[in-house]
């Protein structure tokens, strides 16, 4: 029950920043650009995953095909490669508006913002074919249970009866630089807006800056390190509960980013009441 609430909700919330940010020309801006795509990413994101999860729980036959199982599998890869990017872009983003503001619309262009989600996407793509192909080719001559909520790569590893040195090596090269690049970016570009800020004379501005870094930090953080625990530690070592480290990516963040990257900006607040106020005129 609690994870079909949480699949409506971020539905309905990413649903409401494209639809808000889309009606609004005034943030028609690089910022917003990045959170409309981030939406995007959060809605296809968690409709790979939770609908067949919930099916599972709620239902007696829990089989999935072999082509769903490798369909999911690089649906949800290519998503999440695709977001790990986005998220240290948006980072940066925010360190080039604050750090340098006069150069922000030269550095920050439209065929920039273009090329950066072109970007985002094209590496998704490429670690997503890369493992699930790899993946796919593996013989599974054990028992074909998986142990998981849905088809992911380190629990289909441990079912094959073939050697996985070379599917964990490209785990370990592409998941290194997308989860770990991409935070690294994210943790540095931060650390300048608030050496930035901390500069700035006065106190005005100063903790709202400071709440606004320290939550998406803390919203980066879990998604990072979530993904990092799972994808980046040798298979011989395990975690009683690792399915529920998949649950944090791929149902509780989707949710918890509008929330944070988007309802609590004053602008996208503003923008929502006055859709909501023109609806309400209409009506009348």
């Amino acid at each position: 029950m609690s994870i079909t609430l949480a699949y409506i909700m971020t539905i309905a919330a990413n649903s409401m920043v494209i639809t808000v940010i889309s009606f609004d020309s005034h943030l028609h801006t690089p910022m917003y650009f990045f959170l409309v795509n981030l939406a995007i990413i959060e809605l296809l994101y968690t409709t790979a995953i939770t609908p067949n999860t919930l099916g599972n729980l709620l239902n007696e036959d829990k089989r999935i095909s072999f082509i769903g199982c490798f369909a999911q599998m690089f649906t949800f890869l290519i998503l999440g490669g695709s977001e790990c990017i986005l998220l240290g872009i948006m980072a940066y983003d925010r360190y080039v508006a604050i750090c340098q503001p006069l150069l922000y619309t030269a550095i920050m262009n439209r065929s920039v913002c273009f090329y950066m989600i072109i970007i985002c996407w094209t590496i998704g793509f490429i670690t997503s074919a890369v493992n699930t192909v790899l993946t796919a080719q593996l013989p599974y001559c054990h028992d074909r249970l998986i142990r998981h909520y849905f088809c992911e790569v380190p629990p289909l590893l441990k079912m094959s009866c073939k050697n996985t040195y070379i599917n964990q090596l490209m785990v370990f090269f592409f998941g290194g630089s997308v989860l770990v690049g991409s935070f690294i970016l994210t943790v540095i570009s931060y650390i300048f807006v608030i050496r930035a800020v901390i500069k700035i004379p006065g106190t005005s501005g100063k903790k709202k800056t400071f709440s606004t870094c320290t939550s998406h930090l803390l919203v980066v953080s879990i998604f990072f390190g979530t993904g990092i625990l799972t994808y980046l530690r040798p298979s011989s070592q395990s975690f009683p509960n690792d399915h529920i480290f998949s649950v944090v990516y791929a149902v509780m963040t989707p949710l918890i980013n509008p929330l944070v990257y988007s309802f609590r900006n004053k602008d996208v607040q503003r923008a929502l009441r006055n859709i909501l106020h023109h609806l309400i005129t209409t009506c009348k």
